[in-house]
Protein backbone atom coordinates (compact mmCIF):
# COMPACT_ATOMS: atom_id res chain seq x y z
CA UNK A 1 0.00 0.00 0.00
CA UNK A 2 2.79 2.39 0.97
CA UNK A 3 4.62 1.52 -2.25
CA UNK A 4 1.48 2.33 -4.27
CA UNK A 5 1.03 5.68 -2.54
CA UNK A 6 4.72 6.50 -3.02
CA UNK A 7 4.57 5.56 -6.69
CA UNK A 8 1.44 7.67 -7.19
CA UNK A 9 3.10 10.60 -5.46
CA UNK A 10 6.16 10.28 -7.68
CA UNK A 11 3.99 10.15 -10.78
CA UNK A 12 2.03 13.20 -9.70
CA UNK A 13 5.25 15.02 -8.90
CA UNK A 14 6.69 14.16 -12.29
CA UNK A 15 3.54 15.38 -14.01
CA UNK A 16 3.63 18.63 -12.04
CA UNK A 17 7.29 19.15 -12.85
CA UNK A 18 6.67 18.52 -16.54
CA UNK A 19 3.80 20.97 -16.56
CA UNK A 20 5.65 23.60 -14.55
CA UNK A 21 8.76 23.40 -16.71
CA UNK A 22 7.01 23.13 -20.06
CA UNK A 23 8.35 25.58 -22.61
CA UNK A 24 6.19 28.25 -24.21
CA UNK A 25 6.47 28.36 -27.99
CA UNK A 26 6.15 31.79 -29.56
CA UNK A 27 5.91 32.50 -33.29
CA UNK A 28 6.65 36.14 -33.96
CA UNK A 29 6.97 38.54 -36.87
CA UNK A 30 8.57 41.12 -34.61
CA UNK A 31 12.27 41.97 -34.46
CA UNK A 32 14.55 39.14 -33.34
CA UNK A 33 16.25 41.31 -30.73
CA UNK A 34 12.89 42.13 -29.11
CA UNK A 35 11.70 38.53 -28.78
CA UNK A 36 15.15 37.53 -27.50
CA UNK A 37 14.98 40.13 -24.73
CA UNK A 38 11.34 39.38 -23.90
CA UNK A 39 12.14 35.68 -23.73
CA UNK A 40 15.15 36.22 -21.48
CA UNK A 41 13.24 38.53 -19.15
CA UNK A 42 10.26 36.19 -18.99
CA UNK A 43 12.42 33.15 -18.25
CA UNK A 44 14.35 35.02 -15.56
CA UNK A 45 11.09 36.10 -13.91
CA UNK A 46 9.14 32.84 -14.20
CA UNK A 47 11.61 30.03 -14.88
CA UNK A 48 9.63 29.14 -18.02
CA UNK A 49 11.72 28.73 -21.16
CA UNK A 50 10.60 30.16 -24.50
CA UNK A 51 10.96 28.45 -27.87
CA UNK A 52 10.95 31.02 -30.67
CA UNK A 53 10.29 31.01 -34.39
CA UNK A 54 10.89 34.46 -35.90
CA UNK A 55 10.01 35.29 -39.50
CA UNK A 56 7.78 37.50 -41.63
CA UNK A 57 4.04 37.41 -40.97
CA UNK A 58 3.54 35.42 -44.17
CA UNK A 59 6.03 32.74 -43.10
CA UNK A 60 4.60 32.62 -39.58
CA UNK A 61 1.10 32.08 -40.94
CA UNK A 62 2.32 29.48 -43.42
CA UNK A 63 3.94 27.52 -40.59
CA UNK A 64 0.77 27.67 -38.49
CA UNK A 65 -1.23 26.38 -41.46
CA UNK A 66 1.26 23.58 -42.08
CA UNK A 67 1.05 22.49 -38.44
CA UNK A 68 -2.74 22.77 -38.19
CA UNK A 69 -3.20 19.01 -37.76
CA UNK A 70 -0.62 18.94 -34.94
CA UNK A 71 -0.33 22.47 -33.48
CA UNK A 72 2.91 23.47 -31.78
CA UNK A 73 2.63 27.22 -31.20
CA UNK A 74 1.24 28.73 -27.99
CA UNK A 75 1.55 32.48 -28.65
CA UNK A 76 1.51 34.23 -32.01
CA UNK A 77 2.75 37.81 -32.50
CA UNK A 78 1.99 39.18 -35.95
CA UNK A 79 2.92 42.38 -37.75
CA UNK A 80 -0.61 42.71 -39.17
CA UNK A 81 -3.87 43.05 -37.24
CA UNK A 82 -5.63 41.21 -40.07
CA UNK A 83 -3.97 38.06 -38.76
CA UNK A 84 -5.83 38.43 -35.46
CA UNK A 85 -9.10 39.00 -37.32
CA UNK A 86 -8.55 35.96 -39.53
CA UNK A 87 -7.59 33.58 -36.72
CA UNK A 88 -10.50 34.80 -34.57
CA UNK A 89 -12.93 34.06 -37.41
CA UNK A 90 -11.58 30.52 -37.55
CA UNK A 91 -12.12 30.20 -33.78
CA UNK A 92 -8.45 29.36 -33.30
CA UNK A 93 -7.80 31.90 -30.55
CA UNK A 94 -8.21 31.71 -26.80
CA UNK A 95 -10.11 34.56 -25.16
CA UNK A 96 -7.89 36.30 -22.63
CA UNK A 97 -7.64 39.82 -21.25
CA UNK A 98 -4.45 40.46 -19.33
CA UNK A 99 -4.75 42.62 -16.21
CA UNK A 100 -1.77 44.54 -17.65
CA UNK A 101 -3.89 45.53 -20.67
CA UNK A 102 -5.91 48.04 -18.64
CA UNK A 103 -3.97 50.97 -20.12
CA UNK A 104 -4.00 49.64 -23.68
CA UNK A 105 -6.54 51.66 -25.74
CA UNK A 106 -9.67 49.78 -26.76
CA UNK A 107 -8.84 49.97 -30.46
CA UNK A 108 -5.65 48.02 -29.76
CA UNK A 109 -7.27 45.02 -28.08
CA UNK A 110 -10.10 42.52 -28.49
CA UNK A 111 -11.23 39.51 -26.46
CA UNK A 112 -8.63 37.38 -28.25
CA UNK A 113 -5.80 39.76 -29.20
CA UNK A 114 -3.84 42.66 -27.78
CA UNK A 115 -1.19 44.84 -29.37
CA UNK A 116 2.39 44.18 -28.32
CA UNK A 117 3.36 47.52 -29.85
CA UNK A 118 2.67 49.67 -32.89
CA UNK A 119 4.73 50.73 -35.86
CA UNK A 120 3.94 53.29 -38.55
CA UNK A 121 5.01 53.62 -42.15
CA UNK A 122 7.02 56.53 -43.47
CA UNK A 123 9.68 57.50 -45.97
CA UNK A 124 13.11 56.21 -44.97
CA UNK A 125 15.59 58.65 -46.50
CA UNK A 126 19.37 58.46 -46.68
CA UNK A 127 20.51 61.90 -45.52
CA UNK A 128 23.77 61.62 -47.49
CA UNK A 129 22.13 60.50 -50.74
CA UNK A 130 22.43 63.91 -52.40
CA UNK A 131 18.67 64.02 -52.92
CA UNK A 132 16.36 66.69 -51.47
CA UNK A 133 14.67 65.79 -48.18
CA UNK A 134 11.21 64.45 -49.10
CA UNK A 135 8.13 65.55 -47.20
CA UNK A 136 5.37 63.78 -49.14
CA UNK A 137 4.90 60.43 -50.84
CA UNK A 138 4.70 62.11 -54.24
CA UNK A 139 8.14 63.66 -53.77
CA UNK A 140 9.62 60.26 -54.58
CA UNK A 141 8.22 60.48 -58.12
CA UNK A 142 10.43 63.52 -58.88
CA UNK A 143 13.42 63.30 -61.26
CA UNK A 144 15.88 63.63 -58.36
CA UNK A 145 14.74 60.17 -57.21
CA UNK A 146 14.99 58.45 -60.59
CA UNK A 147 15.91 54.76 -59.99
CA UNK A 148 16.61 55.47 -56.31
CA UNK A 149 13.41 54.29 -54.56
CA UNK A 150 12.56 50.89 -53.08
CA UNK A 151 9.08 49.75 -52.04
CA UNK A 152 8.49 46.86 -49.59
CA UNK A 153 6.54 44.05 -51.22
CA UNK A 154 2.86 44.35 -50.20
CA UNK A 155 2.56 40.58 -50.66
CA UNK A 156 5.15 40.05 -47.91
CA UNK A 157 4.35 42.95 -45.58
CA UNK A 158 0.87 43.47 -44.15
CA UNK A 159 1.56 47.11 -43.32
CA UNK A 160 2.91 47.78 -46.82
CA UNK A 161 -0.22 46.18 -48.23
CA UNK A 162 -2.48 48.48 -46.21
CA UNK A 163 -0.52 51.59 -47.24
CA UNK A 164 -0.61 50.51 -50.88
CA UNK A 165 -4.35 49.85 -50.77
CA UNK A 166 -5.14 53.10 -48.95
CA UNK A 167 -3.08 55.30 -51.28
CA UNK A 168 -4.14 53.50 -54.47
CA UNK A 169 -7.79 54.06 -53.58
CA UNK A 170 -7.22 57.82 -53.49
CA UNK A 171 -6.13 58.25 -57.11
CA UNK A 172 -6.75 54.91 -58.87
CA UNK A 173 -3.06 53.89 -58.74
CA UNK A 174 -1.79 57.15 -60.29
CA UNK A 175 0.90 57.64 -57.62
CA UNK A 176 2.20 54.09 -58.02
CA UNK A 177 2.24 54.34 -61.81
CA UNK A 178 4.35 57.49 -61.48
CA UNK A 179 6.68 55.74 -59.04
CA UNK A 180 7.13 52.91 -61.54
CA UNK A 181 7.79 55.39 -64.36
CA UNK A 182 10.46 56.97 -62.16
CA UNK A 183 12.25 53.66 -61.68
CA UNK A 184 10.94 52.65 -58.24
CA UNK A 185 10.99 48.91 -57.64
CA UNK A 186 9.37 46.43 -55.25
CA UNK A 187 12.34 45.09 -53.32
CA UNK A 188 11.29 42.25 -51.04
CA UNK A 189 10.29 42.45 -47.40
CA UNK A 190 10.89 45.50 -45.18
CA UNK A 191 14.55 44.83 -44.33
CA UNK A 192 15.35 43.93 -47.94
CA UNK A 193 13.93 47.25 -49.10
CA UNK A 194 15.78 49.26 -46.44
CA UNK A 195 19.27 47.74 -46.57
CA UNK A 196 20.24 49.27 -49.97
CA UNK A 197 19.18 52.68 -48.63
CA UNK A 198 21.33 52.25 -45.52
CA UNK A 199 24.22 51.22 -47.77
CA UNK A 200 23.76 54.22 -50.08
CA UNK A 201 22.81 52.27 -53.21
CA UNK A 202 19.32 53.75 -53.04
CA UNK A 203 18.04 57.04 -51.63
CA UNK A 204 14.68 56.19 -50.07
CA UNK A 205 12.11 53.57 -49.12
CA UNK A 206 8.50 54.36 -49.92
CA UNK A 207 6.54 52.96 -46.97
CA UNK A 208 9.32 51.91 -44.62
CA UNK A 209 8.46 50.37 -41.26
CA UNK A 210 9.52 53.15 -38.95
CA UNK A 211 11.04 51.34 -36.00
CA UNK A 212 13.74 49.71 -38.13
CA UNK A 213 14.73 53.09 -39.55
CA UNK A 214 14.57 54.83 -36.18
CA UNK A 215 16.75 52.15 -34.61
CA UNK A 216 19.32 52.53 -37.39
CA UNK A 217 19.28 56.31 -36.93
CA UNK A 218 19.84 55.89 -33.17
CA UNK A 219 22.94 53.84 -33.97
CA UNK A 220 24.36 56.70 -36.03
CA UNK A 221 23.34 55.64 -39.53
CA UNK A 222 22.79 58.40 -42.11
CA UNK A 223 19.06 57.74 -42.23
CA UNK A 224 15.87 59.51 -41.22
CA UNK A 225 12.17 58.74 -41.33
CA UNK A 226 9.57 61.21 -42.56
CA UNK A 227 5.84 60.85 -41.93
CA UNK A 228 3.94 62.65 -44.74
CA UNK A 229 1.38 65.18 -43.55
CA UNK A 230 -1.06 63.81 -46.12
CA UNK A 231 -1.30 60.66 -44.02
CA UNK A 232 0.10 57.22 -43.38
CA UNK A 233 -0.95 53.95 -41.78
CA UNK A 234 -0.09 52.35 -38.46
CA UNK A 235 0.49 48.67 -37.89
CA UNK A 236 -0.56 47.37 -34.45
CA UNK A 237 1.24 44.08 -33.79
CA UNK A 238 -1.29 41.68 -32.21
CA UNK A 239 -0.32 39.01 -29.71
CA UNK A 240 -2.65 36.03 -29.49
CA UNK A 241 -2.88 32.79 -27.55
CA UNK A 242 -3.85 29.80 -29.66
CA UNK A 243 -6.84 27.80 -28.44
CA UNK A 244 -4.88 24.66 -29.33
CA UNK A 245 -2.09 25.59 -26.90
CA UNK A 246 -1.15 22.85 -24.45
CA UNK A 247 0.43 25.47 -22.17
CA UNK A 248 -2.35 28.01 -21.85
CA UNK A 249 -1.56 29.14 -18.31
CA UNK A 250 2.07 29.78 -19.18
CA UNK A 251 1.02 31.45 -22.44
CA UNK A 252 -1.14 33.84 -20.41
CA UNK A 253 1.86 34.56 -18.19
CA UNK A 254 3.93 35.39 -21.29
CA UNK A 255 1.30 37.88 -22.50
CA UNK A 256 1.16 39.37 -19.00
CA UNK A 257 4.93 39.84 -19.02
CA UNK A 258 4.87 41.33 -22.53
CA UNK A 259 2.39 43.96 -21.26
CA UNK A 260 4.16 44.54 -17.94
CA UNK A 261 6.18 47.68 -17.23
CA UNK A 262 9.36 45.75 -17.99
CA UNK A 263 8.00 44.14 -21.17
CA UNK A 264 6.60 47.36 -22.58
CA UNK A 265 9.86 49.18 -21.87
CA UNK A 266 11.61 46.52 -23.98
CA UNK A 267 9.10 47.25 -26.75
CA UNK A 268 9.82 50.99 -26.51
CA UNK A 269 13.57 50.32 -26.53
CA UNK A 270 13.11 48.77 -30.00
CA UNK A 271 11.68 52.09 -31.23
CA UNK A 272 8.17 50.67 -31.46
CA UNK A 273 5.27 52.55 -29.89
CA UNK A 274 4.31 50.70 -26.69
CA UNK A 275 0.74 49.42 -26.59
CA UNK A 276 0.26 50.91 -23.13
CA UNK A 277 -0.28 54.66 -23.06
CA UNK A 278 1.58 55.11 -19.76
CA UNK A 279 4.92 53.84 -21.07
CA UNK A 280 7.18 56.59 -22.50
CA UNK A 281 8.86 56.23 -25.87
CA UNK A 282 11.57 58.27 -27.58
CA UNK A 283 9.76 58.44 -30.93
CA UNK A 284 6.62 59.92 -32.56
CA UNK A 285 3.36 58.49 -31.20
CA UNK A 286 -0.01 57.93 -32.88
CA UNK A 287 -1.30 61.30 -31.67
CA UNK A 288 1.49 63.02 -33.62
CA UNK A 289 0.70 61.34 -36.95
CA UNK A 290 -1.91 61.99 -39.63
CA UNK A 291 -3.61 58.70 -40.43
CA UNK A 292 -5.18 57.76 -43.74
CA UNK A 293 -8.85 56.86 -43.53
CA UNK A 294 -9.89 53.57 -45.08
CA UNK A 295 -12.15 50.61 -44.40
CA UNK A 296 -9.94 47.74 -43.26
CA UNK A 297 -12.60 45.11 -43.97
CA UNK A 298 -13.07 46.43 -47.50
CA UNK A 299 -9.31 46.66 -48.08
CA UNK A 300 -8.68 43.04 -47.08
CA UNK A 301 -11.77 41.92 -48.96
CA UNK A 302 -9.97 43.07 -52.12
CA UNK A 303 -6.52 41.79 -51.13
CA UNK A 304 -6.02 39.48 -54.11
CA UNK A 305 -7.16 42.13 -56.56
CA UNK A 306 -4.90 44.78 -54.98
CA UNK A 307 -1.85 42.52 -54.97
CA UNK A 308 -2.47 41.55 -58.58
CA UNK A 309 -2.68 45.20 -59.62
CA UNK A 310 0.50 46.04 -57.69
CA UNK A 311 2.35 43.16 -59.34
CA UNK A 312 1.11 44.22 -62.79
CA UNK A 313 2.07 47.86 -62.15
CA UNK A 314 5.64 47.02 -61.16
CA UNK A 315 6.34 44.06 -63.45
Amino acid sequence: MLKSIFAAALAAGALFATTALADVTVYTAGPQSLIDKLSAGFTQQTGIKVNVFQATTGKVMARIEAEAANPVVDVVISASWDTATDLAKRDWLLAYTSPNAAKVPDFLKTDTAVAQGISALGIAWNTKSGTPRPSEWADLTKPEYKDLVNIPDPAQSGSSFELTAALAAQDDWKLFKELKANGAIIAGANADALNPVLQGAKAAVFGAVDYITLAAKAKGESIDVIFPASGTVIAPRPAMIMKSSKNQDDARKFVDYMLSDEGQKLVADQMLMPARTDIPANRPLISELTLLKYDTKEVYGKRKETLATAAETFK
